[in-house]
């Protein structure tokens, strides 16, 4: 277990402020831009919905540069709160922001969670939200969606529940969502969503919990919470957000690093808790709080042919790392795949011209008609996730070189998911999402008889 983390400076605003029955956290970094409005809407919805408790907000930063800290301590409570909807809390809220220190040399959201965590703990806090930085799309309900199941119904953690475009969150669809759903048999459909609550009781067991690594202390830390709170009889449910807008990435140009820390870490959990998922067959639905909602979320370009060609390349430079952490069947779909893919994106790159002087980038739905033919499909990635799965037990000290390794097969699946829902309006894409966790279920079987052989076998 880490030792406590927090400075001086931050245990005298922990004196000051005494205690706090609800908090909301906000980890951040360069968001000077965004986090104004974010405290705004956490501060109206502390007022709105919980006016009789004692409410702090607190932003953990990572030393931004452009003033993030400065927009906290300075953003207002807006003024129609209590002019318009007639409430007149009961207790000054407070807003505190403070540089998070790092976890055994090592910073990262995970790194700014654990001091929020400490300061909820140390403050006696009975619902703690956290809450996004760059989101444009929170409003005051936001709070009362993640900290009223808590406050109201008994539950430990809340997990978001976004209406997201069809192309965002891939790890979560491709991998955090089908596993975790396989693994512990609850559709937990957003595992490492950005926005959540956590009762005192949970604050103080994830800081009671020994496994915190470099990974955990950086964007391993959601699907690190997420697990914890299933595996450890805590009650779970999920809230209705509505549609998430926040700063988009593209899969190819942005999100390799956090797919590695997410992966390493789901998959280090996986080997910690076999004796958890071994025997279970099957999911079920997870409880949903909040008014389901009709929200048409923006829309989000992706760059196909950087992917295919990626998954083309890392062929040669990987088949043979492919060939040590799948077996033998796995690796060889997965090569014959990317092969097919160096000659989509030829065929991508010709039809559209992209090689031509001053040719200007091609849009998704563009590089996705001509792509058509390259599909990857659901079981093969199912078996290449549960391989991966066998293999971070067998050679734990390789998994991060394994995990790496396993970016431009991601990329390979990315593509063929916005290839097939390129016609596909977001409600319908999501049918391709539950059909790939149905495929993850029905091939359990293939990770428990594999996991006992490679056991019987060392």
């Amino acid at each position: 277990m880490p030792q406590p983390v927090l400075t001086p400076a931050i245990r005298e605003e922990i004196a000051r402020l005494e205690r706090a029955d609800i908090m909301v956290g906000i980890p951040s970094f360069k968001n000077a831009a965004t986090i104004g409005y974010v405290v705004r809407a956490a501060q109206a919805g502390l007022v709105q919905f919980f006016p009789d408790l004692r409410p702090v907000v607190v932003n953990s930063d990572a030393g931004s540069p452009d003033g993030t800290g400065r927009v906290v301590v300075e953003t207002e409570p807006p003024d129609y709160v209590e002019r318009i909807l007639l409430v007149r809390p009961t207790n000054k809220l407070s807003r505190v922001s403070l540089t998070y220190p790092e976890i055994d040399g090592t910073g990262g959201k995970g790194a700014a969670l654990r001091t929020i965590f400490e300061i909820a703990a140390a403050l006696e806090v009975q619902a703690l939200v956290v809450v996004d930085s760059d989101l444009r799309s929170i409003g005051p309900e936001w709070i009362e969606l993640l900290a009223g199941p808590i406050l109201k119904g008994g539950y430990d953690y809340v997990a978001p529940l976004y209406a997201r475009h069809k192309h965002d969150g891939t790890i979560t669809n491709n991998v955090t969502y089908p596993l975790t759903r396989a693994l512990y048999g609850l559709r937990i459909r957003q595992p490492i969503g950005g926005d959540f609550g956590v009762s005192g009781d949970l604050v103080r067991h994830y800081l009671s919990e020994g496994y915190w690594t470099p990974e955990v202390s950086k964007f391993g830390i959601d699907i690190w919470m997420t697990t914890l709170a299933l595996n450890g009889g805590f009650a779970v449910c999920q809230a209705r957000l509505g549609a998430k807008v926040h700063d988009p990435k593209d899969p190819g140009a942005d999100l390799g690093p956090m797919f590695r820390q997410v992966v390493t870490t789901i998959l280090r959990l996986a080997v910690a808790n076999e004796e958890r998922w071994a025997k279970v067959r099957g999911s079920h639905d997870v409880p949903a709080y909040g008014f389901e909602r009709v929200v048409d979320p923006p829309p989000l370009e992706i760059n196909i042919l950087r992917l295919l060609s990626e998954f083309h390349a890392g062929a040669a430079a990987l088949g043979g790392t492919w060939r040590e952490m799948l077996t033998e069947g796995t690796a060889n779909g997965v090569l014959g795949l990317a092969e097919q893919a160096g000659g989509v994106a030829d065929a991508v790159r010709s039809a559209l011209d992209l090689d031509a002087p001053g040719a200007g980038p091609a849009s998704t739905a563009s590089m996705a008609a001509v792509a058509t033919g390259f599909s990857f499909p659901d079981a093969l990635w199912a078996r290449v996730v549960y391989d991966l799965v066998i293999t971070a037990r067998d050679q734990p000290d390789r998994l991060d070189g394994f995990v790496a390794a396993l970016v431009p097969v991601y990329f390979g699946r990315v593509a063929s998911a916005v290839i097939e829902n390129r016609d596909l309006t977001t409600d319908r894409a999501e049918d391709s999402v539950e059909r790939q966790a149905r495929e993850f279920e029905r091939l359990k079987p293939y990770l428990v008889e594999h996991w006992n052989a490679a056991a019987v076998a060392g």
